[in-house]
């Protein structure tokens, strides 16, 4: 896993490519109705700001990813119920596999 500030400077290089993109018109912000290239502070935010969320999405992906992938409460619940009728492993199978498919970083 990456740490902080590797991934800053992985997200200074991106930001800096976008700065030089398209022949160098950089990144802009809409101010009261007018176009204009990003402060070299805004700049600086941007990297902050990318190499916070990737972070993030490092540390924490998983757990979105965990949810999305998990059915609902209401359909776990039922679930439940006809493993317990049919004796069946059918709700547990489904956690394991969307943990599997989603494993928690080391």
């Amino acid at each position: 896993m990456a740490t902080i500030e590797e991934l800053t400077a992985s997200a200074q290089t991106a930001i800096d490519a976008l700065k030089t993109a398209n022949g160098g018109d950089g990144m802009f912000a809409q101010v009261n109705n007018e176009r204009r290239e990003f402060t070299d502070a805004e700049y600086d935010q941007a990297v902050t700001d990318k190499a916070n969320f990737d972070y993030d999405e490092q540390e924490n992906g998983y757990i979105r990813a965990r949810q999305e992938a998990y059915k609902s409460i209401a359909e776990q619940l039922d679930m439940q119920y006809w493993d317990g009728v049919n004796d069946t492993t059918l709700w547990a199978e489904h956690i394991a596999k969307v943990k599997e498919d989603n494993p928690k970083p080391e």
